[in-house]
């Protein structure tokens, strides 16, 4: 007997791994059910729900970019400080000092990817009818991840902290001046006072909300910093697990119409 099926033999492994590798379809379902990675997969797809030409393989390039996104953007959290004084200083020492700075640069190029790639997933998923019933709540769990992506995209465009970037969010955040009810100058936001005395103001609104302050500052910068890095992410990584475990249980991957 060899040194792997001793290994394989002892308690130590067994009591990891309760049951051999799947050698037949009779012993892949208790395989798939007791591993914890593996359960939220089905036991077997529709050798069409696989296809290349047909999936665009979009869905898994978007989180694999997520996966990216994820460990180039900690790394760069050791190099990177949110305050006015090196915000910008630290962006030309990841780019000209700082050794494996390229990691800044996967990270820009991999943002630009993903946004263009979930974009993509999301055409293919309209084209063939994948928002029906039954996966009705899954189309608007991915709307909400299309969201979420252009938030991280626009959080994380200030933080070089340079003129287009400070100029970009200026503009950007204009935008939520107009939101519904809580932009000041939205529709409906006359309609909530208490007497004559308005409740969304431009010291109190969507936009204000945003940008910690009247304009584009430090805490703007600072605000930016957690979505971008914590905030967003936890969310976006708890509703892409969602999907996937949607998916799985709506059927699999949609066939074509």
């Amino acid at each position: 007997m060899s040194l792997a099926d001793d290994i394989k033999n002892s308690q130590i492994w067994r009591s990891i791994f309760r049951h051999a590798a799947p050698v037949d379809r009779r012993n892949r379902i208790v395989v798939m059910l007791t591993n914890f990675f593996l359960h939220l997969h089905p036991v077997s797809v529709r050798k069409s729900g696989i296809a290349l030409s047909y999936t665009w393989c979009m869905g898994g390039i978007t989180f694999f970019l997520f996966l990216v996104e994820t460990v180039t953007g900690v790394l760069l959290m050791f190099y990177y400080r949110p305050t006015l004084e090196h915000a910008f200083l630290d962006i030309l020492s990841l780019r000209d000092v700082t050794t494996l700075g390229i990691l800044r640069e996967l990270h820009r190029w991999g943002a630009h990817a993903m946004v263009i790639c979930i974009w993509l997933h999301m055409y293919r998923v309209f084209l063939t009818g994948s928002y029906k019933p039954p996966r009705e709540f899954n189309w608007v769990i991915g709307t909400i991840l299309l969201v979420l992506t252009l938030l991280l995209s626009f959080t994380g465009y200030l933080l070089p902290w340079d003129q287009l970037a400070i100029w970009a969010i200026t503009v950007g955040s204009n935008m939520a001046r107009a939101t519904p009810f809580v932009g000041y100058e939205g529709p409906g936001a006359k309609l909530l006072t208490i007497g004559d005395v308005p409740l969304i103001h431009s010291g109190g609104d969507a936009r204000f909300l945003l940008l910690a302050g009247r304009s584009v500052g430090e805490g703007t910068l600072l605000r930016f910093y957690v979505l971008h890095c914590v905030a967003i992410p936890i969310v976006v990584a708890t509703l892409i697990a969602i999907h996937f475990w949607r998916i799985r249980k709506d059927g699999n991957i949609s066939g074509p119409l």
